[in-house]
């Protein structure tokens, strides 16, 4: 157990490791407030793009589905056995062109039963007449009573009706023949075959095969109810401009990314609205001559005509992300003077590919709805570098030499005008 001599050794030890660290803190915060006190982290150079409303093409981008702009099931008019299938599954069709074929004999037979019952027809005919013409000559001499002359013509009448009714049932002989040669009713692509050859077809209840016709092909899509009220809105206040009668442009864009190279139309859109989608049905004709396009497809489809009225456009790369919404940087002067960059949110609205904007490109940008005003100057470029609300900035060597040389053009002409009025004024003296 220690004595009262050793503590008391122990505290002045004590007393100096305290001070030791006493030092320690000292020097530490010494050498942090020299370090505040050195230089501080350069401003980030930006380029700016500046604000001014302009007309923008409105488009709408959309998913789709084609389908043929005609869909036919393809049956046979006539029963009988099936002879011959007269195309290749998939083939490309054309208008007319053979399908299928039933066995032909009882068909022809039936034409030459009723040619048949015609000329026999036609011979009661040439009969009846023969008899009105000899009965009236004897009537006229008195010989035969009218009895006999009225019923000569009532037979004469007869036998006509008779010869029509033969020349119907060889028409429709004819026809059936016809019908037993299927033929297609549009130009083309044919289906699978669902009968086979020597199969019994008992009449227009089987269906053979189908064909769709796929040029022009129909794009179907859907326009939210949401959507269609935002576009009302903004034409009663001015804001947006859509084609004449509602004939919007379309364009397809595939799969892969890339364009179909045919414009189409939009040729219907449904009053109605579907309750289960919210959405109104609309429909657009495009030309498909080479078939590229198939049914069945889905694709994305562009409406274009309309114009965006005195709208600004941002490019994309310069519209951030929070947790409260988008926003975008402005170039901005806090109270001592100094340039930084004010965060600003926005409301963007569609899309635009291709718009320019003082000879600027903008290759995809937004459209702002609500947020910036004309003359803005917003921060498109190097917004990485900015990394808090506030942050220093400095315009980009290009921009800030424009500035600065605009800024001379406008200095030299003040003092030419200053001159010019000295030198007024000393002739005047």
């Amino acid at each position: 157990m220690p004595t009262n001599n050793q503590r008391l050794q122990k505290v002045p030890r004590l007393f100096s490791f305290i001070g030791l660290i006493v030092v320690f803190l000292s020097a530490c915060s010494s050498d942090m407030e020299s370090g505040a006190s050195g230089p501080s982290m350069p401003p980030a150079s930006v380029s700016v793009l500046e604000m001014k409303p302009h007309d923008v093409p409105f488009v709408i981008e959309l998913p789709a589905t084609l389908s043929g702009s005609k869909e036919v099931e393809i049956r046979a008019r006539v029963s009988g056995i099936l002879e011959s299938r007269n195309f290749q599954e998939g083939d490309r069709i054309e208008k007319g062109q053979s399908l299928f074929t039933l066995e032909l004999t009882p068909f022809e037979l039936e034409v030459e039963r009723a040619k048949a019952d015609k000329q026999s027809a036609k011979a009661r005919v040439d009969q009846a007449k023969r008899e009105v013409a000899r009965l009236k000559k004897l009537r006229a001499e008195k010989s035969v009573s009218q009895r006999d002359y009225d019923n000569s013509q009532s037979a004469l009448e007869i036998s006509e009706a008779d010869f029509l009714a033969a020349q119907a049932r060889l028409r429709e002989a004819e026809l059936n023949l016809d019908y037993a040669k299927v033929v297609s009713p549009v130009a083309g692509i044919v289906g699978r075959e669902f009968v086979s050859e020597g199969t019994f077809i008992p009449g227009p209840e089987v269906l053979l095969t189908e064909m769709t016709q796929l040029d022009p092909i129909r794009v179907r899509f859907g326009l939210s109810e949401r959507e269609q009220l935002q576009m009302r809105q903004d034409v009663e206040s001015g804001k947006l401009k859509l084609p004449e009668n509602g004939h919007w442009n379309t364009r397809i864009k595939l799969p892969d990314g890339t364009f179909y190279n045919q414009l189409g139309k939009v040729n219907f859109s449904d009053v109605r609205i579907n309750p289960n989608t919210g959405t109104s049905e609309y429909q657009a004709i495009v030309a498909n001559s080479e078939y590229q396009l198939r049914p069945g497809q889905f694709v994305r489809v562009l409406l274009e005509g309309g114009i965006r009225q005195n709208s600004f456009v941002v490019p994309q790369r310069a519209v951030l992300d929070s947790g409260t919404g988008k926003y975008v940087y402005l170039l901005a002067t806090n109270e001592n003077g100094q340039t930084i960059a004010q965060p600003a949110p926005v409301e963007v609205g569609e899309w635009v590919r291709g718009d320019k904007v003082d000879n600027t490109e903008i290759t995809n940008g937004w459209v702002i709805h609500k947020g910036l005003n004309s003359g803005d100057k917003v921060i498109v470029d190097g917004v990485a570098k900015i990394f808090f609300p506030g942050a220093p900035v400095s315009l980009a060597s290009g921009q800030a030499n424009a500035s600065t040389k605009d800024d001379s053009s406008q200095q030299s002409a003040t003092d030419k005008q200053q001159t010019t009025s000295a030198d007024s004024s000393a002739s005047q003296q």
